[in-house]
């Protein structure tokens, strides 16, 4: 169990015509044997701020009065050595040119997604991976995502890559971390302001991680890992 890890996934502003130039794809991950240690422990971060346990935690949700709860939170992930945060981040998807590189958005989601994974994935692991549920074409979408990413790295017979499944995310605490820090990382990038809160929030992510959030990471970054893509860039 020592070498399975849960890795957890959200998105952001990922359709073709949505008129928002900035795509985030975004993970947490974190070893299967320590879970229920952290979904305990952020269940407690909770009841600590008198928030409702089941109260799910959603970067839309951050706010002024919520603030010291949502603070805790970030505070908690940077001081845990099990917890794990990696993003891609699309600048401006109005770039692309599907038709040149001969695919379709869909195809090059699915590329993204594998560039966005295939830092945190070793072949020396075994890797379940939990997506947050978006629409009503999500599970041909996993089974899609699912085959890519075990392609990608020869993993015919899923060793490496055991599951690809949906969940909802308000069951899954640690998922919900993955929407926070996602949903900090896209509000900077899409420079919008206005929300004291999240704006504070985001302040104590760029205290605590040393990084502005708009700039590629080193590769090897290993506890927030970020990666810019542009559309100038070779789409394979």
């Amino acid at each position: 169990m020592s070498n399975i890890f849960n890795i957890y996934c959200d998105e952001s502003c990922h359709l073709e015509h949505d008129h928002i130039p900035v795509m985030v794809l975004g993970a947490v991950w974190c070893p299967l044997a320590k879970v229920q240690e952290i979904t305990a422990r952020i269940r407690q971060i909770k009841a600590d701020h008198g928030i409702a346990p089941h109260m799910e935690i959603k970067w839309i949700k951050v706010s002024k009065g919520k603030l010291d709860f949502y603070r805790d939170l970030v505070d908690y992930f940077m001081d845990s050595a099990d917890l794990h945060f990696r993003a891609l981040v699309v600048r401006d998807k109005s770039k692309l040119d599907h038709p040149a590189h001969d695919q379709t958005h869909d195809q090059w989601y699915y590329k993204m997604y594998f560039n966005m994974l295939k830092v945190i994935l070793d072949p020396e692991a075994q890797y379940r991976i939990y997506v947050d549920i978006k629409d009503t074409r999500g599970r041909e979408k996993i089974q899609k995502l699912h085959e890519v990413l075990c392609n990608n790295i020869y993993d015919f017979s899923r060793l490496v890559i055991e599951r690809v499944q949906l969940v909802r995310s308000h069951e899954v605490e640690i998922l919900g971390m993955a929407d926070l820090l996602m949903g900090a990382v896209a509000y900077t990038n899409r420079n919008l302001a206005g929300n004291m809160g999240k704006e504070q929030l985001i302040a104590r992510i760029k205290d605590r991680t040393h990084y502005s959030l708009t700039r590629t990471t080193l590769l090897r970054e290993g506890k927030f890992n970020l990666f810019f893509w542009d559309a100038t860039e070779k789409q394979e």
